[in-house]
C-alpha cells in the first residue's frame, strides 16, 4: 500500500491514497480537515463498522443501518497518543439476533479490524453495542 501527503498551506495537507481517494488533514484546530489523530480514530471506526456489517450480512441478518460512536482519551503530554478508545456500535435492522450482533462486534475487535489490531498494542480498547429495530 502506498500513499502521498502534500502540504497545501499553513498546517493543511492533502492525503492521496494509492486507490486515488483524497483526504484533507489539518493540524490547526479547527482546521480545513480532520487532524491526523482524528483520521486515525475515524479509520478505527470505519474499519470496525465495515467488519460488523459484513459479518452480519454474511450471517443473513437484515441490517438496515450501522454506526459507531467513538470516544478516545489522549495523553496529557506530547506526543499525546491515545490511551483509551471506546467504541459503541448501533446496529439497526429487522429481527437482528443479539447473539450475532455481539459476535460480529467481538470478531471485528479481536480478529478482523486491522486498525484496531494495531492500536490495541498501545491503547486500552473497549466496545459495546445496541440493537435498534427498523
Amino acid at each position: 500500500m502506498k500513499a502521498k501527503v502534500t502540504w497545501l498551506e499553513g498546517m493543511c495537507f492533502e492525503g492521496l491514497s494509492e486507490s486515488g481517494h483524497k483526504i484533507v488533514l489539518d493540524g490547526t484546530n479547527p482546521g480545513e480537515g480532520a487532524s491526523p489523530m482524528e483520521a486515525v480514530l475515524l479509520g478505527a471506526g470505519g474499519c470496525s463498522a465495515i467488519d460488523v456489517v459484513s459479518i452480519l450480512e454474511k450471517g443473513r441478518q437484515q441490517v438496515t443501518g450501522c454506526y459507531v460512536e467513538l470516544d478516545a482519551d489522549r495523553a496529557d503530554n506530547p506526543p499525546r497518543v491515545f490511551t483509551a478508545i471506546r467504541l459503541h456500535f448501533v446496529v439497526s435492522g429487522q429481527e437482528l439476533a443479539e447473539k450475532q450482533v455481539a459476535r460480529a462486534v467481538e470478531l471485528s475487535m479481536d480478529k478482523y479490524c486491522s486498525v484496531m489490531k494495531m492500536l490495541e498494542k498501545a491503547v486500552t480498547v473497549e466496545s459495546s453495542y445496541e440493537i435498534r429495530n427498523a
